[in-house]
């Protein structure tokens, strides 16, 4: 086992399966920098690995990721920072093999919107699912404005993000049939199966199917978040947002 930090923990399986466990206990894995740090160092390792194949993100307990904090919030809000600034935002995406995110526990905002950055996603029966940003008056970041009508359908997806509303797994589920619903014990011990179903393949084909894959929506996905980041400077300007960001300050 090598720990790439203290909070997140990265394992080798057999035949090059990765897995990252995201384990900053105290902050319900928030976005600190030790956590965006963590994340960073394993990825890095995992890209040193001429072997790795396949890559399964988990969180801890009945947490997946609580998303941005809110002094990351005000940060935004007084412009000395954007949300492409989290490095990590789309490391699932980018990783050169196949991302498995086993979102097994709660997942808020843009934990939620990290989780869905991954190439699959499995969710659990028992948990809360929220991309809130629309809770505080902001319009989505993170890429959700792309992943969530991809990997939960259109109308689904921009419900979530029109609404900022929370929905169990199960919820999810009877909405979207296709979506990957387990009970929590089953989330990460499904994701490591499906892992290993890709690990058993050429390490040089699975990276040129997966590039092949997001040449597909590059293009698209660099727009949405073109767009986010658009948004946000009109959004983070309005004097509403501004309040309910200072609130949760207080």
């Amino acid at each position: 086992m090598s720990n790439a930090a203290d909070s997140i923990k990265l394992t080798w399986l057999e035949n090059g399966v990765a897995v990252v466990a995201l384990e900053e206990r105290e902050s319900r894995n928030l976005f600190s920098e030790k956590f965006g740090h963590g994340i960073g160092q394993a990825f890095a390792a995992i890209a040193a690995n001429p072997e790795a194949r396949a890559v399964v993100v988990h969180g801890y307990d009945t947490y997946f990721s609580s998303g941005g904090t809110a002094g990351q919030l005000v940060d935004i809000l007084e412009g000395r920072m954007l949300y492409t600034d989290f490095l990590f935002f789309d490391q699932l995406r980018r990783c050169e093999v196949p991302t498995i995110a086993a979102m097994q526990g709660h997942a808020i905002g843009g934990g939620m919107a990290f989780g869905m950055n991954a190439d699959f996603v499995v969710l659990a029966e028992e948990s809360i699912y929220c991309a809130n940003f629309m809770e505080y008056g902001f319009t989505p970041g993170m890429a959700s404005t792309f992943t969530l009508p991809r990997k939960l359908g259109e109308t689904l997806g921009w419900e979530m993000l029109f609404t900022a509303g929370r929905y169990r797994g199960s919820e999810l589920r009877e909405r979207w049939p296709a979506l990957q619903v387990r009970k929590r014990v089953e989330v990460v011990p499904f994701a490591i199966e499906q892992a290993r179903s890709f690990a058993n393949k050429p390490v040089r084909a699975l990276k040129e199917l997966k590039r092949r894959w997001l040449e597909t929506t590059q293009a698209d996905f660099d727009l949405a978040v073109q767009r986010e980041v658009a948004m946000h400077k009109i959004t983070f300007a309005l004097p509403e947002v501004q309040a309910r960001i200072h609130q949760r300050q207080s």
